[in-house]
């Protein structure tokens, strides 16, 4: 094999929410990673240590979880009503290729940070001491997202006393309001692909199962836990160790993806594995938490546990949780009637690590539903910031 040097890149390394991964300012990448393409994608692919077969990405920043491999390009906003562009990219841990099909929620709370820090933020727009109100343009998905990041003496506020479920120490907390989260189109039912808020969806090999599939913060398919054997309250080995569990999920998911639209032949669901998100809920009950906390039934609304990437993941998806706040919302949802059904503009549900509290502004125009806002609380830090090295032969990708 020729030997090529490496390349530096600059790079800011973030906590996000529940998530990690890596930020990059659109202007430091290399000329032919500043637009979509194979370059792009590999130079994400190695700076995260994907693909490798071994599923540890041990030669890459990653830390082989759907949680821990992702990317991040940010630059200042071509909207003269947006402060900065967000462009997010899911890597894949054993496969050669990035998702850019969707959002990450939780990293959605480290973008007005970063882009503080990387100083794509005019020093006009942030206070000297308060809030600062950065609106970010998700590209993915077309939806703007706004950050209230807090400042003190001119600099983001990253430590605090606000904790969250899923990460080990308090910092400070940032508010995110996702605007029109759903994906309304002309008809009024695109947030409900099939004009439905419950199917009944054909899996076959595997069953028939009453599912609610939502586009609203991320495309979601929302499935009974009693009707899969479960009762809503698996912790991550219950599930990812269970291989032919796994591949049932998977392949309801490519059904329920089919369904929405998303794709045109089951065979395409393996290379969008970013989305749909799968989910399952039930009632409120009590349970221990990964951590050892006792989670009280009266303390949530229902339980919730979702797949990131073919896994259950480790707390909850932070696009997730739009999904669940405007399902939730919306009467006759599986989610819904987990959470005991009526109009509810707030729920907080249970997921492996703890709860959360999510918010949903709805209403019912017409017959039909139209939500305006999903609102909920996440953190950020900065772990790491300086450059990323990778082998010089991603450029020739």
């Amino acid at each position: 094999m020729s030997l090529t040097s490496q390349i530096r890149i600059p790079a800011t390394y973030m906590r996000g929410g529940t998530s990690k991964g890596v930020f990059f300012k659109l202007q430091d990448l290399p000329e032919a990673a500043r637009q979509p393409g194979p370059v792009r994608d590999a130079i994400l692919l190695r700076t995260l240590g994907s693909p490798d077969p071994y599923g540890k990405q041990i030669d890459g920043m990653g830390n082989a979880s759907s949680s821990t491999s992702k990317g991040v390009i940010l630059s200042r906003s071509a909207s003269a009503d947006h402060d900065v562009d967000y462009l997010f990219g899911q890597v894949s841990i054993d496969q050669p290729f990035v998702d850019w099909s969707g959002n990450c929620g939780n990293l959605s709370a480290a973008v007005g940070p970063c882009a503080i820090h990387m100083g794509l933020i005019p020093a006009e727009h942030i206070p000297l001491n308060g809030v600062a109100t950065i609106r970010i343009w998700q590209a993915n998905i077309g939806k703007t997202i706004i950050n209230h990041v807090q400042i003190r003496d001119g600099q983001v506020q990253e430590i605090g006393d606000f904790e969250l479920d899923g990460v080990t120490f308090a910092a400070a907390e940032v508010a995110l309001e996702f605007l029109d989260p759903a994906d309304e189109g002309e008809d009024g039912t695109a947030m409900f692909p099939t004009g439905n808020v419950c199917d009944e969806l054909d899996v076959p090999g595997v069953g028939r199962f009453c599912a609610t599939l939502i586009n609203a913060g991320i495309p979601t398919i929302f499935l009974d836990a009693g009707e899969l054997g479960y009762t809503g309250c698996e912790l991550q080995d219950a599930i990812n160790s269970d291989g032919p569990a796994l591949a049932r999920f998977e392949a309801i998911r490519a059904h329920g993806a089919l369904r929405m639209g998303l794709i045109k032949d089951l065979s395409e669901a393996a290379t969008r594995q970013h989305t749909p998100k799968i989910g399952f809920v039930a009632p409120a009950q009590s349970y221990i938490a990964s951590s050892g906390k006792v989670i009280a039934a009266e303390d949530i609304d229902l339980v919730v546990r979702a797949l990131s990437m073919g896994r259950l993941h480790h707390a909850m998806m932070g696009t997730a949780a739009v999904a669940i706040g405007t399902a939730a919302a919306i009467p006759g949802t599986l989610v819904n009637v987990a959470a005991g059904g009526g109009e509810r503009q707030s729920v907080r549900f249970g997921h492996p690590s703890g709860t959360l509290r999510v918010g949903a502004e709805a209403r019912s125009d017409q017959g039909q539903w139209q939500v305006t806002k999903a609102l909920m609380s996440r953190s950020a830090r900065i772990l790491m910031e300086g450059w990323v090295r990778v082998p010089g032969e991603v450029l020739q990708a």
